[in-house]
């Protein structure tokens, strides 16, 4: 990755652009930009993780959403999710919007939107992006994040805990149920 070479929009507090940047010059001077965060699930109802390859320059070797990314200049947060999806897992699927977070510490100043989708397709990992992958029941994401909070990434944390109760989970007003009809 060359991180000169990438350009990223600036946003306000509002998600409105007022400028671009390269990926450093916007890293460095902590300004705001924009993420995806994907959530693959399986028909089981389980999701799966990635755990971020020790050669990324942010939070290296700790486990984080199925999938996520920067969303390059001029491109929308729908097409970047798809291309991250792509790129990530080598995965083609339908895409449902859940849920919009405002920039803030735990998402590195980001405005992250995030994606859910379901799918039993074989998941094929990147490895210059991700050293490992693994579906997990809710349950057990909730137990691991418990024992070892450390592990894993502040915005997985973030966005986890805003799904993430497990006896009636809700995506955006949905009931989880409902995305596996």
């Amino acid at each position: 990755m060359n991180v000169e070479n990438e350009i990223y929009n600036i946003v306000d507090e509002n998600d409105q652009i007022i400028g671009q940047a390269s990926r450093k010059h916007i890293h460095k001077n902590k300004l705001l930009h924009r993420s995806v965060h994907i959530l693959v699930f399986n028909s089981r109802k389980e999701l799966f993780l990635q755990k971020r390859a020790l050669c990324k320059d942010e939070n290296p070797g700790l486990w984080d959403t199925s999938s996520a990314g920067h969303v390059d200049a001029g491109e929308s947060y729908d097409a970047c999710a798809h291309r991250e999806l792509g790129e990530e897992l080598d995965l083609k699927a339908t895409l449902k919007t859940s849920m919009k977070i405002p920039a803030c510490q735990e998402t590195y100043g980001e405005h992250v939107q995030v994606y859910i989708c379901v799918t039993d397709d074989v998941i094929k990992i990147n490895p210059e992006e991700i050293s490992e992958g693994a579906f997990f029941s809710l349950t057990q994401i909730q137990k691991k994040i418990i024992i070892n909070p450390a592990q894993f990434t502040s915005s997985f944390k973030l966005i986890f805990n805003q799904i993430s109760d497990v006896e009636n989970i809700i995506l955006n007003k949905i009931e989880f149920k409902e995305i596996f009809k």
